[in-house]
């Protein structure tokens, strides 16, 4: 009798890219693909759940809420071609972790140093918001990816709703509270401690815009990231 195949970041890729398991968001993220923004008629739109993306030996694992409609909906990869992405990868870029400051499309070129980045959710939801059921149907894949992340020292959390995520694939209890530089130590499902949630507020355009969240504050976040990273 054979063995259960291993787990691997490939397998989890080839799973999430095929999954099917919310309707309302196949629905969306399909119709999107198929209307595009104007401004994108001419890209072949991704149109699938999108998987995470980076080094397999990353000490560094960034987490964010959900692709982008017309951000990783359209490229295919996590926190690519929209303005929250032009944040997050100079950040990265300035702090090491990668090779260039933009995130353009799934062959610019663009490699990750010691991270890794994805969300809580693999598909654009309707106005950013995933229901619960469609969030605990996606958990698996980042506990899944988390597992398999075996250098991993510290988890940067891009907002409150990757900080719920996370608590929830950590079973923290009580959930602990937000806040912009916040850090949590965790002890994952398999005894493995020695990690830290470092959290960060999102870069969005709500936040970007209105200054709640300036470039020296997300460079905070990842100076830290690193002196915990090792």
């Amino acid at each position: 009798m054979t063995g259960a195949v291993p787990d691997s970041l490939e397998r989890i890729r080839d799973d999430v890219t095929g999954c099917f398991r919310c309707p309302r968001l196949v629905e969306w993220r399909e119709r999107t693909a198929r209307e595009k923004r104007a401004s994108f008629r001419d890209w072949d739109y991704w149109g699938r759940p999108v998987p995470g993306f980076g080094d397999p030996d990353a000490r560094l694992l960034v987490v964010g809420l959900a692709p982008a409609a017309h951000g990783g909906n359209r490229t295919g990869r996590v926190f690519t071609g929209d303005r929250s992405a032009d944040w997050l990868y100079r950040a990265l870029h300035r702090a090491g972790f990668a090779n260039q400051p933009t995130s353009e499309h799934r062959d610019d070129g663009l490699r990750l140093t010691g991270a890794y980045v994805t969300a809580v959710n693999r598909c654009a939801p309707p106005a950013n918001r995933p229901t619960p059921e469609e969030r605990d149907n996606c958990l698996p894949y980042l506990e899944r990816e988390i597992a398999l992340l075996a250098d991993l020292r510290v988890i940067v959390a891009l907002g409150s709703y990757a900080l719920d995520g996370l608590a929830r694939v950590f079973s923290l209890r009580p959930k602990p509270k937000f806040g912009h530089g916040a850090e949590i130590a965790v002890t994952g499902p398999d005894g493995r401690g020695g990690r830290t949630i470092v959290c960060s507020f999102h870069p969005s355009q709500q936040n970007t815009f209105t200054g709640r969240l300036t470039e020296e504050m997300l460079d905070a976040v990842f100076e830290r990231a690193r002196e915990l990273a090792g």
